[in-house]
């Protein structure tokens, strides 16, 4: 019987399984598949976990928390769409499972800076 080259250990196990999980929500969400936003807590229940220990978990191995994973991933992608796509803001907002449109204003301009609006502005006057 052949051993596996790699030996993971529990926490890398975890982490390994809450980034696929990560991946497959947020594509979900991006189809319009999801209709919500998995918490914290919804990823460790999918991994049999307390939400603290997946949270301690993935801070020891990457340095970032659930939320810091989301929020990035949300931002990436508002912004890629707000630069290469003809989407209202609140049309980004409802595929990220914002119900209201301000709030995610709120949140691209608490990440940013900027409000949605404006950082399509600059990309549009930036590609002429």
């Amino acid at each position: 019987m052949d051993l596996p080259q790699t030996i993971l250990t529990r926490k890398d196990e975890i982490t390994r399984d809450f980034l696929a999980l990560y991946e497959d929500h947020v594509s979900k969400l991006m189809s319009g598949e999801h209709r919500k936003r998995y918490a914290a807590k919804t990823f460790a229940n999918l991994l049999f976990i307390d939400s603290r220990h997946l949270t301690n978990t993935l801070k020891l191995t990457t340095g970032r928390s659930p939320c810091d994973y989301m929020e990035q991933r949300i931002v990436n992608e508002a912004k890629k769409l707000l630069a290469e796509s003809d989407l209202s803001v609140a049309q980004i907002g409802y595929k990220f499972a914002y119900d209201d449109p301000t709030n995610f204003t709120k949140f691209f301009k608490g990440m940013t800076g900027i409000t949605p609006r404006q950082y399509r502005k600059q990309k549009l006057s930036s590609a002429l």
